[in-house]
């Protein structure tokens, strides 16, 4: 959204601003949703467990600004505030995030800003999910609009934990203690087994279940050529 200043007379409304965001929003989210319905009838499966959607609070920004050291404007808010608009993507399995993260990057009409990979770079905290930073234009009556859309993918354990760690670090403003911040990391690195056992277990029912579907087949082509022998042996 970087040329929205040029593109939009109106760019120093809040209003219009946040119209644009919350249409990027709407655009982002439709395409997610067809995506999971598509996979859903191609693989009878669906990737995605919640889709999660939000929007800054003027608070949130004009605080962000100020830590990053810009002045407080809505110029500066469009250029350095990313994640204005914000979807979470919650899966099963850490498999589901990289699936889904091809499948939204292979859209045409949305365009790949960057990537943050805080699952195979976990933050220091613990921390870990699938950032990508996109582009959808937004078209209006005179005009098409680049608007930024943060997307975070991260299975449900993962999810869990950056809740409560991000509840826990509210409450101390970001200084917690030590020995806090010691067990929150304890509790992420178990969190990741989690996940790492989960994919292998349903790996393993799914294996499971195709040497089952193998063996079906299999008794089933017995039984017909037996049948097939009853029937010309009762012809001879």
């Amino acid at each position: 959204m970087e040329n929205t200043m040029k593109n939009y007379e109106d760019v120093d409304s809040w209003k219009t601003i946040m119209f644009l965001y919350n249409s990027a929003l709407k655009e982002v989210g439709t395409k997610l949703e067809i995506l999971n319905d598509e996979f859903q009838h191609v693989h009878k499966y669906n990737p995605i467990e919640h889709i999660k959607t939000r929007i800054k609070t003027p608070e949130s920004i004009v605080k962000k600004l100020r830590r990053y050291g810009y002045e407080i404007s809505i110029e500066n808010m469009v250029k350095y505030i990313n994640d204005i608009a914000g979807v979470r993507l919650i899966c099963s399995f850490t498999s589901d995030i990289y699936r889904l993260a091809e499948m939204i990057g292979n859209q045409s009409d949305l365009k790949v800003l960057s990537i943050k990979d805080y699952i195979k770079n976990p933050k220091e905290s613990g921390y870990k999910s699938y950032h990508m930073l996109v582009s959808v234009p937004i078209f209006l009556s005179d005009s098409v609009v680049d608007t930024k859309v943060e997307i975070q993918i991260r299975t449900i354990a993962m999810d869990f934990w950056a809740s409560l760690e991000h509840k826990i670090y509210y409450k101390f403003e970001g200084d917690a203690p030590e020995y806090i911040s010691r067990d929150l990391r304890e509790c992420a690195e178990m969190v990741s087994t989690l996940d790492e056992k989960m994919l292998s277990l349903n790996e393993a029912i799914k294996e499971c279940l195709e040497k089952q579907e193998e063996l079906n087949v299999s008794t089933k082509t017995k039984e017909t050529n037996r049948q097939d022998q009853r029937v010309l042996q009762g012809l001879d």
